[in-house]
C-alpha cells in the first residue's frame, strides 16, 4: 500500500510539475522600470513564472519546451478595464434584449470572451451585463471555456429612465418597472440595497451611470443621473463589501458629483473640465478612456437605420470628443487607465485603443504600462499581474515588431500564454 502510494505521488509529481516552458524573448518589456530589455528567457513553471535568466538559457529536462519569440516583443498579458462581454454593436441589438434567452447571450459570451483572450487580453473588467458574465467568470476561471480572466460589476446601477435602466424603450407595461433587484436606484436606501444584491448576485466591483449615455434609448447623454448622497452611499456600501466603484460619465457635472461620492475610476469622461482633473488628481480618481468606443459610434451614427433615432445625435455629437479630452487630462496629470468599451465595436479591436493613445500624445511605453501596471493596480492584482517577474502569474503576449517604435504593432499579438498554458503561437 505505502508502495503504491508513493508511486502515485510520484506520478502526479511528474505530470503536474515535470515540463517548464522556456521563452526566448528577443524582446522584453519591463513594465515596471518603463525599459526595453533584450536576449532574455523567462521560465515558465505551472501557472507561474518561475525565473527571468539573461540569454537564451537551455532547458533541463526533455520534457521541457521552448518556444522561440527571438524576433518579438514580449510583454505582460494585457489588461482591459472596460468591456462588456455578453454582447457586440449590430443592427439588432436593440431588438435582441427582447428576443435572445440567457443561453443565447452566454453562447455569445463565450465566443466573445475567447476571441478577447486571443487578441492579447488576459484579464479584463466587464462593466454591465445581464449576469451571464458572473456565470462566465466562474466558467472560465474553472477552466471551462477559454476567456480573459473576468472581474464583473455583474449589472450596472442606474435610476429610473438612466443609462443602465433595462426598461428604457420598452413599451409601458410590457416589463415590470424595475428596483434595487434589478439595479436602478431611487435614493439612498435603494443605493445601499443595489450593491448588496450585486454582491449576492456575485460581483468583484460596482458600476454606476453617473451621467446620461449615447447608447441608451432616452434623451440626453450627458446629464448628472444619481445625488451625491447616493454616490456616497453606493461608494460606502462598496467598501464594506470589499469592492471599488467604476462611473460611467460623459457629462462634467455627473463626473464631479462621482468623485466627490467616492469612486476610483471614471469612464469615457468626454466632457471633462480643467476643474475636474483638478478634483480627480486630488483624489486620485483614474480615467479610463475608451476613445476606441467614441470613434465606432459616431462612424456606425452615420449608417442609416444602424441606431435608433434617440441615439444618432448624441452619438455624432459626444463620440469624436473622447480622443482630444484624452489628450488634455493625459497632459494635465490624470491617471490613465486603459479601457475600450469593448461590445460598442467588435472584441478583439480592444487593441486600436494603443494607437488612438499614441496619435493624442501618450508614450507608447505609458500606454502598454496603463494596460499593464496601472490596471493590475486597480484591479488590486500588482502582486500577480502586469509585470514579468519570477513568481507572478505567467500571463504573457507577444507582438512581432517592436511597439515603442511602431504601435501600431499591438493590434497583431501573434503569441498568447495565459497562467501558464499556450493558447496563440
Amino acid at each position: 500500500m505505502k508502495t503504491s502510494f508513493f508511486l502515485y505521488c510520484l506520478l502526479l509529481t511528474t505530470v503536474t510539475f515535470g515540463q517548464n516552458t522556456y521563452l526566448h524573448c528577443g524582446k522584453l518589456i519591463d513594465t515596471k522600470e518603463g525599459k526595453m530589455l533584450t536576449n532574455k528567457t523567462i521560465i515558465v513553471s505551472g501557472q507561474k513564472i518561475l525565473a527571468i535568466e539573461d540569454g537564451y538559457s537551455l532547458p533541463k529536462t526533455d520534457q521541457d519546451v521552448v518556444v522561440d519569440l527571438k524576433s518579438k516583443t514580449v510583454m505582460p498579458g494585457l489588461i482591459d478595464l472596460h468591456v462588456h462581454i455578453e454582447g457586440e454593436t449590430n443592427p439588432r441589438a436593440y431588438l435582441e434584449k427582447y428576443t435572445l434567452n440567457d443561453a443565447d447571450i452566454a453562447f455569445n459570451a463565450q465566443h466573445f470572451a475567447k476571441v478577447t483572450l486571443l487578441s492579447g487580453f488576459t484579464t479584463v473588467r466587464d462593466l454591465g451585463g445581464s449576469g451571464v458574465n458572473v456565470a462566465l467568470r466562474n466558467a472560465v476561471n474553472a477552466g471551462k471555456v477559454d476567456g480573459p480572466r473576468i472581474f464583473t460589476a455583474e449589472k450596472s446601477l442606474a435610476t429610473t429612465g438612466g443609462h443602465a435602466d433595462p426598461t428604457n424603450g420598452a413599451k409601458k407595461g410590457l416589463l415590470e418597472s424595475p428596483g434595487p433587484e434589478e439595479g436602478v436606484v431611487n435614493g439612498v436606501e435603494d443605493a445601499k440595497k443595489a450593491v448588496r444584491q450585486r454582491y449576492k448576485n456575485g460581483a468583484d466591483w460596482i458600476k454606476i451611470t453617473a451621467t446620461g449615455g449615447v447608447l441608451s434609448v432616452a434623451k440626453s447623454g450627458l446629464n448628472p443621473q444619481f445625488t451625491v448622497d447616493e454616490i456616497k452611499a453606493i461608494c460606502e456600501t462598496a467598501k464594506d463589501y470589499g469592492m471599488d466603484v467604476a462611473a460611467h460619465a460623459h457629462g462634467d457635472e455627473g463626473m464631479q458629483r462621482a468623485i466627490l461620492g467616492g469612486v476610483r475610476t471614471i469612464e469615457h469622461g468626454t466632457m471633462m473640465s480643467e476643474e475636474t482633473m483638478a478634483l480627480m488628481k486630488k483624489h486620485d480618481v483614474y480615467l479610463v478612456p475608451t476613445i476606441t468606443a467614441g470613434k465606432s459610434v459616431s462612424d456606425k451614427a452615420k449608417i442609416p437605420n444602424y441606431y435608433p433615432k434617440v441615439i444618432v445625435g448624441k452619438a455624432l455629437d459626444i463620440g469624436p470628443k473622447i480622443q482630444e479630452m484624452f489628450g488634455r487630462a493625459y497632459k494635465s496629470g490624470v491617471g490613465i487607465a486603459f479601457g475600450t468599451d469593448a461590445a460598442v465595436f467588435a472584441h478583439g479591436d480592444n487593441t486600436k485603443e494603443f494607437g488612438y493613445m499614441v496619435e493624442a500624445g501618450m508614450p507608447a511605453m505609458k500606454a502598454i504600462q496603463s494596460a499593464t501596471l496601472t490596471n493590475a493596480m486597480l484591479l488590486k492584482m500588482e502582486a500577480q499581474l502586469g509585470q514579468l517577474q519570477a513568481g507572478y502569474l505567467a500571463d504573457i503576449v507577444a507582438t512581432n515588431d517592436d511597439p515603442t517604435v511602431n504601435i501600431d504593432t499591438m493590434t497583431e499579438v501573434v503569441f498568447v500564454m495565459k497562467d501558464g498554458k499556450i493558447y496563440k503561437n
